[in-house]
């Protein structure tokens, strides 16, 4: 008898690859939505303005999408176990190292140069989940990015809180302590590259011979599947893909620098205006898992086109409605649709053009995404200090989600996602 040899582990291994990731994109992206908090503080104790802290926070985008192509190329060829550790270590030390800020210069280096470049191997998270799943990938991708929601959640109040009780440089070393000491170890221990690795097949499933001889649908390459990244560039879903994800960019970028200041110019409380911004990003908790789950079951492209629209119409609730109102109104709104485009956007990318290339092409894609958020940061801070609103950028950014929301709905999935590519299993000749 050779049942207990071949018996499936109770949980697929794939779930514990999840639950790391979700909890490495909590601790490293909370640690860096929490830059808003810092924003006044610094601009108090060296006489900085909105201008000069957004040009950080800009500079800090424009590196971390320079460089992910490269280092998602790095991921292609090295593996993301390795990129990823690496990336959390160098992660925390720069994270520590902004508690010695004394000049400009200074920060701009540490958090726009050295932490925007080791944040990208973190990125990486996404594209290692894809590869364990198939059948579930949205679902999976989903819930590892619900994690950085859930820091957000977590970490921009936890980082006020220090602020007001001790100091910006506490509340600084803290964060990057908690990715040192927590994170890393984490990291260390659950990482694997591939299933196979393991012995194991995507989701968990059984041996491809096997699957053939039980009737269930085989899988093949699909019509855009690319060797080289560089190829998927001649095929318009890439360009639509990556127009909508720049958008993505330039509308939540500006939200992430710009929205606990904004709250306060309308009157709330410096800790008021981070938990606003926390419960935004907690909520993304329901609507990242949701959006994955709905495009697991009914495909990729009309959730995206469903998440920029939701997000367009936060943008107007918060400009039309006065007062804390249109703040939480804003957080309702756009809490269920903020993390969903980047899972979507991956599993999508994964779906039509495979995996060979995926972390390169994550990385370009998350270019484009950067400079998005670039034009957004700089576009905030420099019409605030012209017009001493933000109204202005505000409706400016928001109104782009609604031609983002067009591109996305009109990629041709049915035609091009290779979930939708299958060839029923040839039969098994009995030998009778």
């Amino acid at each position: 008898m050779t049942n207990n040899l071949t018996a499936k582990p109770p949980v697929y291994y794939g779930w514990y690859i999840v639950a790391a990731a979700f909890f490495i994109g909590m601790v490293v992206t909370g640690s860096r939505s929490a830059f808003g908090v810092f924003v006044i503080p610094l601009s108090e104790e060296f006489g900085w303005s909105r201008s000069t802290i957004s040009v950080a926070a800009a500079t800090g985008a424009l590196v971390g999408g320079l460089t992910q192509p490269f280092i998602g190329n790095l991921y292609d060829r090295l593996g993301a176990r390795k990129v990823i550790l690496a990336s959390l270590v160098a992660v925390g030390l720069a994270t520590i190292s902004l508690t010695l800020t004394f000049h400009f210069f200074f920060f701009i280096f540490m958090f726009g140069f050295v932490l925007s470049t080791a944040g990208g191997g973190t990125r990486l998270i996404g594209p290692l989940v894809v590869r364990w799943f198939r059948r579930k990938r949205a679902t999976a991708v989903s819930l590892t990015a619900v994690g950085t929601s859930v820091g957000s959640l977590v970490l921009v109040p936890f980082a006020m809180f220090l602020l007001q009780a001790t100091s910006w440089r506490v509340s600084w070393a803290a964060m990057g302590i908690i990715i040192l000491v927590l994170a890393v170890p984490l990291a260390f221990l659950l990482l694997r590259d591939d299933p196979s690795e393991l012995g194991l097949q995507p989701d968990g499933d059984p041996e491809p011979s096997e699957r053939d001889t039980s009737g269930i649908a085989a899988q093949r390459r699909g019509p855009l599947e690319v060797d080289r990244w560089v190829d998927s560039f001649h095929s318009l879903p890439m360009w639509q893909l990556n127009a909508s994800y720049f958008v993505c960019g330039f509308t939540t970028l500006i939200i992430s620098v710009h929205f606990v200041p904004y709250a306060i110019d309308r009157g709330v409380s410096p800790t008021m205006g981070a938990t606003i911004f926390g419960v935004m990003m907690g909520l993304n908790v329901v609507g990242g898992i949701g959006a994955g789950l709905l495009a697991d079951r009914f495909g990729r492209k009309n959730v995206l086109a469903m998440v920029y629209l939701m997000r367009g119409t936060g943008y107007v609730v918060m400009l039309l409605i006065p007062g804390t109102l249109g703040l939480w109104a804003f957080a309702a709104v756009v809490g269920f649709s903020w993390i969903a485009t980047a899972p979507l956007t991956s599993t999508l990318t994964a779906d039509v053009y495979g995996l060979r290339t995926l972390g390169t092409l994550t990385g370009v894609s998350f270019l484009g995404h950067q400079i998005g958020g670039v034009c957004g940061v700089l576009l905030g801070g420099f019409l605030y200090d012209l017009t001493g609103s933000y109204t202005l950028p505000f409706a400016i950014v928001g109104s782009l989600l609604f031609p983002a929301a067009l591109s996305a709905f009109s990629i041709k999935e049915r035609k091009y996602s290779t979930k939708y590519q299958v060839q029923p299993a040839t039969a098994v000749t009995s030998g009778m």
